[in-house]
């Protein structure tokens, strides 16, 4: 291990982190205090306890988005959003403990790229009244709708740091932003510009130097249903962001993280959070790849990244909570900016159209109707498009004919024989097609049914199937089919009903032809 590179990765990131951290809890609702805390805690645990060595976590705008929305449906009652966060961290142990961290990988593109544009558009959006100067507002219609009665109220001194924050973050040469991240040039520069020419603008306020303190969860049954949909979000959220960005450490480090290891070290970390009143988060990508960047290799960056910011709230707190609102704003800003999909946008032409609608629906059910509500959409939605495109590619056909290069000719027509040739994947989608193809033959006295060219067979398939031979022997048809050894296995392990005890199995057509020639 290199001590002396994962020292300087892990205060590199406590940098830029901090700012970040402030960002976030101010936008959260639950303050300043609570964003510091939740990258110290969760920073530390997730580290301590993860699947993912490079990994950094704290506060992230998924997260506090859903924490934001937790404080309205529960009436900013902290006891019950310590609850939700608890249940959150558990869900992710128990996520974790069942090994599905693995799944996260079959979450199709269209649906990760909707889902996080939509959450950058919803941080830019419920920043606008901050960056003008004015109060918050956790409605996102709400706040585009009095858009411009807001504009005509703006304080200016609030617009004129807003704005300034996010020129200094757009156009401050990479060459510096590598030495010193730019979200901390904004808060250094403006900061003291703000206190020195006393604008009237909005601030943090005091940051406590107090560890936190541990808080009773509390339990109320008439918002139940409420705090388990929001737990599940965040833990759902969480896992997602959090194993992305393990999956992007892997490219850069090509070491394979461990999935459920990681959920894990999230669950406990969240967990923690929650029970000293802290904001939760996630593996973040910005702050892990500047880890792997400044040349971390190991989990004891992360902490060393959680404990750089333990003394920079402890001897410079009195300094942060001068910071203006409007600032943070800005850097809130230009993060949801990032957060957008530019790489599925700059192909929106040439992308499939299912693909395309698929991103589209989820993007729109995540800015205006609910986050978990986007990813379960997008992907029923993507797994129908997915069934139809498999559904269209299978092939059944009758065939009349024996092909010319098989040794045993039969003369199909005169013995009354009809062949149904299935030619992709015989499941729930093609069964119909099947079984309507199936009942344009009860005029024979032989059906061959070739499954050899199904790749694979699901239940509704092999039931399809089996309602069909029984319909056909009961008009005295006699039924063959030319199935590989293990689809064999598999239906004949499922013949409970003994409806296969006539059919006749055989390997190929060859075989066949030969015992009916």
């Amino acid at each position: 291990m290199k001590i002396k590179e994962n020292i300087f990765g892990g205060i590199s990131v406590a940098v830029i982190a901090l700012p970040l951290a402030l960002a976030f809890g101010v936008s959260s609702g639950l303050g300043a205090s609570a964003g510091i805390y939740g990258a110290i805690i969760l920073g530390f645990f997730a580290s301590l306890f993860g699947g993912t060595p490079t990994q950094i976590s704290g506060p992230t705008g998924p997260m506090t988005v859903v924490i934001a929305a937790a404080l309205v449906s529960l009436n900013a009652d902290l006891g019950l959003i310590v609850t939700t966060i608890l249940l959150a961290g558990i869900f992710q142990i128990i996520f974790g403990i069942s090994k599905i961290g693995k799944f996260i990988q079959y979450i199709p593109y269209p649906v990760i790229s909707g889902f996080m544009s939509g959450i950058g558009i919803i941080i830019i959006i419920l920043q606008i009244n901050p960056y003008l100067g004015l109060k918050s507002n956790s409605s996102i219609i709400d706040t585009l709708l009095l858009l411009p009665s807001n504009i005509l109220s703006i304080n200016f001194s609030a617009f004129i740091l807003s704005s300034a924050t996010l020129l200094i973050m757009f156009f401050i040469p990479s060459k510096i932003n590598k030495i010193l991240p730019t979200p901390l040039i904004a808060l250094g520069v403006l900061t003291p510009l703000s206190v020195y020419f006393g604008l009237e603008v909005d601030t943090i306020g005091e940051i406590s130097l107090a560890i936190p303190s541990f808080i009773m969860p509390s339990i109320d049954f008439s918002h139940y249903s409420t705090i388990l949909s929001l737990a599940f979000t965040l833990a759902v959220l969480g896992s997602m962001d959090t194993l992305l960005t393990s999956i992007v450490a892997d490219s850069i480090t090509g070491v394979k993280h461990k999935p459920n290891r990681e959920l894990i070290g999230q669950g406990i970390g969240n967990s923690l959070c929650a029970l000293t009143g802290s904001l939760p988060g996630a593996g973040a990508t910005m702050r892990t790849v500047l880890n792997i960047k400044s040349g971390a290799t190991h989990k004891i960056s992360g902490m060393i990244h959680s404990i750089t910011l333990l003394l920079i709230v402890l001897f410079l707190a009195p300094l942060a909570s001068q910071i203006p609102l409007a600032i943070l704003a800005g850097i809130l800003v230009k993060v949801g900016i990032d957060i957008l999909d530019y790489r599925f946008i700059s192909i929106y032409k040439e992308a499939p159209k299912q693909d395309l609608s698929v991103m589209l629906v989820v993007f729109f059910t995540t800015v205006f109707v609910d986050l978990i509500a986007a990813v379960g959409v997008g992907i029923v939605l993507a797994s129908l498009l997915i069934v139809y495109r498999i559904t269209k590619e299978s092939e059944i056909s009758l065939v009349d004919v024996a092909s010319k290069d098989e040794s045993h000719k039969l003369d199909l027509a005169q013995k009354k024989i009809r062949v149904i040739k299935i030619n992709g994947a015989f499941f729930f989608g093609s069964s119909t097609a099947f079984e309507n193809k199936a009942y344009a033959i009860l005029d024979t006295k032989i059906v061959i049914i070739d499954i050899l060219d199904v790749p694979f067979m699901d239940l509704t398939a092999m039931f399809t199937l089996k309602n069909l031979i029984a319909k056909l022997e009961k008009r005295g048809i006699k039924i063959i089919i030319l199935a590989k050894e293990h689809d064999k296995a598999q239906l004949l392990k499922l013949n409970k009903t003994h409806v296969l005890d006539k059919v006749e199995f055989y390997a190929s057509m060859s075989e066949a032809s030969y015992y009916l020639s």
